[in-house]
């Protein structure tokens, strides 16, 4: 998120404009240092440890940790016969991972030679992240993905009126919920529970990942399927939002004073089940 998703400057939806004509956005590459210890295990065994990574930003896509190749254990990779092209970074050559007896088949790629226009990436290793068993920012896990430095979540107390209706049957009405705002997404608006029809909400057992506010568990309303969610357990960093409940703007109706929002247009606006971006090569 943040520089090159959603209503990023050079996401798929900017949300502002520039004073400028933008030369382009397919192929916008940022490559950065990171201050943060990032180490990946799998069975057991740390496969990564780097203190000197970097962050590759790409116009819509989440970001992407690039490790030097003498801080990846390469003594536990076997490369591969896999090849692919980006257009705008050149031809990825990959890498199994063997350790603590398991096998992560193509979870490494690097670009050995990278096209003239591209960012610096020789000499650099990226892990498909799901293919390694943990991940750690200093000493705490992360999930999900790499998150991004550029991101930012504010949850914020507020006394508006937010009503929440769907397919016309009222379901919150509430002047205390708490709204948070997070970089390149809609408003989302955090309501207790006792201001919640419960009685009209099934849950799911349905489950996701934000690598910013934690796992999220989900309930069905009529025949919205998984269309709010709970933290109840969140990141620190928003531990007022556990245990409120949240509405994708997306395919419900809310009132927030009287004025009906717009819905927005996001990834969860066609499909009934929310889904995970996925990294990429």
């Amino acid at each position: 998120m943040s520089l090159t998703v959603g209503t990023a400057p050079f996401g798929q939806r900017p949300g502002g404009v520039f004073n400028f004509e933008v030369p382009r956005k397919q192929g916008v590459i940022w490559f950065e240092d990171s201050p943060r210890r990032i180490r990946a295990r799998l069975g057991g065994e740390t496969v990564v440890d780097s203190r000197h990574a970097k962050l590759l930003h790409e116009h819509a896509h989440l970001p992407i940790y690039y490790f030097p190749q003498d801080e990846v254990r390469m003594d536990l990779l076997v490369p591969t016969d896999r090849h692919t092209t980006c257009p705008y970074k050149g031809e990825a050559s990959y890498w199994s991972v063997h350790a603590g007896g398991k096998v992560a088949e193509n979870a490494v790629w690097s670009y050995p030679e990278p096209l003239a226009d591209a960012p610096p990436l020789a000499g650099f290793m990226a892990f498909y992240w799901d293919k390694m068993d943990e991940w750690l920012e200093e000493d705490e896990p992360m999930i999900v993905h790499a998150r991004d430095p550029y991101h930012r979540i504010d949850v914020l107390d507020t006394s508006r009126h937010v009503r929440v209706s769907v397919d016309g049957e009222p379901v919150a009405d509430t002047t205390r919920a708490r709204a948070l705002f997070e970089t390149g997404l809609p408003t989302r608006w955090y309501i207790p529970r006792e201001d919640v029809r419960m009685e009209l909400l099934l849950a799911t057992g349905s489950r996701t990942g934000c690598a910013y506010k934690g796992y999220a568990s989900y309930w069905s309303v009529g025949d919205e399927e998984d269309v709010v969610w709970s933290y109840p357990d969140p990141r620190p960093e928003v531990e007022r939002i556990r245990d409120y409940l949240a509405f994708f703007n997306e395919r419900v109706d809310i009132e927030v004073d009287g004025e009906l929002q717009e819905r927005p247009v996001t990834q969860w606006s066609k499909s009934r089940r929310p889904r995970a971006a996925a990294p990429h090569s």
